[in-house]
C-alpha cells in the first residue's frame, strides 16, 4: 500500500525488506526521505533510526507503527529523530500529507524509501 500511494503521487520508491537492508540502500543511494516501520526483521525501526540518524544527521525520517505499543514507541522514534510519526491504520492522503510536509522542509522532490 505504501509503495503504490507514492508512486500513485509521484514520488520514486526503493523498498527494502528490512532495517539491515533499508540502512545498506540507503548507504548506496541516499535520499531525502526514510519511511520505517518500528517492527521489522533483522534491524527494527528504532535501530533503523539510530544508524541512519548517526551517519546521515541530514536524513528526514517518517516511523509508522500498529502495534499495541505503537504510541510510547512513536514518541521514542521522535526522540531519536523521527521527524514525523503515523499511526497504523492510516488512510493514504496521511501518508500523502506526511510525506508533503516532511518533503516541504527539506527541498521539494525526492525519494521515499
Amino acid at each position: 500500500m505504501l509503495e503504490q500511494t507514492l508512486k500513485s503521487a509521484g514520488h520514486e520508491v526503493v523498498l527494502a525488506a528490512n532495517g539491515k537492508q533499508g540502512v545498506k540502500c540507503y548507504r548506496a543511494n541516499p535520499t531525502k526521505l526514510v519511511i520505517t516501520d518500528l517492527y521489522m526483521p533483522e534491524k527494527e525501526g528504532l535501530e533503523t533510526i539510530i544508524e541512519l540518524g548517526r551517519e546521515y544527521p541530514e536524513v528526514a525520517i517518517i516511523a509508522i507503527s500498529g502495534k499495541p505499543t505503537a504510541s510510547a514507541l512513536l514518541s521514542i522514534a521522535g526522540r531519536l529523530g523521527a521527524v514525523k510519526t503515523i499511526t497504523k491504520p492510516f488512510q493514504p492522503q496521511e501518508l500523502l500529507s506526511a510525506v508533503g510536509e516532511v518533503l516541504g522542509r527539506c527541498g521539494s522532490g525526492g525519494q521515499a524509501p
